[in-house]
């Protein structure tokens, strides 16, 4: 099994704030030296909704990546273990070298360490997703009032979860955009603290079902 061994720590559905860093002048958006503390990842309370690549090496656990994946032949991605995958007789996954995956939209329950589907895969390419109403954040004339370089040093510290919570990150807008497995608004609240509100937008690569 290929996972962040950071991952197992895990003990309770909530974070674990291990010694923290804290900015000389707190809700200032400072940058923080080292960066913020290590984070456990959280766990959802109910059914989830994913979208990503399901990879599995021939002999182990599959996967599911919902974060970069590299486009070599056969791809290259890791993510959390997916609980007694089978793949669908759909058609809609290749196989070589060892590997198979396939693009698929996922319904399951998250623990904060491995995904555990309750419903049946859909193929990407026959997934309707439903219209979500962009964050207001996006729009121009919300544009935070961060500049570049301070959301490059932010990023960079962020860089340091990678392997933990953060799987993706980018600046737009005014803002750094960061998404995780699963928040329920406590990585948010908690890089608030850090950096000061509006500066980190914490987005949930698993959806809650409502």
């Amino acid at each position: 099994m290929r996972f962040p061994r950071a991952l197992i720590l895990l003990a309770a559905p909530v974070l674990l704030l291990v010694a923290c860093a804290t900015p000389t002048d707190p809700g200032g958006g400072d940058v923080v030296s080292g960066g913020p503390g290590p984070l456990d990842t959280i766990a959802a309370p109910g059914e989830v909704l994913g979208q990503g690549t399901v990879l599995q090496i021939d002999g182990e656990d599959a996967q599911f990546c919902l974060g970069a994946v590299m486009e070599s032949y056969p791809p290259q991605c890791s993510g959390p273990v997916i609980v007694s995958w089978e793949w669908p007789d759909d058609g809609m996954f290749e196989s070589a070298s060892g590997v198979t995956w396939g693009t698929y939209a996922l319904t399951g329950t998250w623990d904060g360490v491995e995904f555990t589907p309750t419903q049946p895969p859909i193929p990407l390419a026959l997934y309707d997703p439903m219209m979500q109403e962009p964050d207001p954040r996006t729009d121009p004339s919300n544009a935070g009032d961060n500049s570049d370089d301070q959301l490059a040093l932010v990023q960079d510290e962020l860089s340091a979860w990678t392997d933990v919570t953060v799987l993706t990150s980018y600046s737009e807008n005014g803002y750094l955009w960061a998404t995780v497995y699963y928040d329920d608004g406590t990585i948010q609240s908690y890089l608030d603290e850090i950096y000061g509100p509006d500066v980190v937008i914490v987005q949930s690569a698993l959806r809650d079902i409502t």
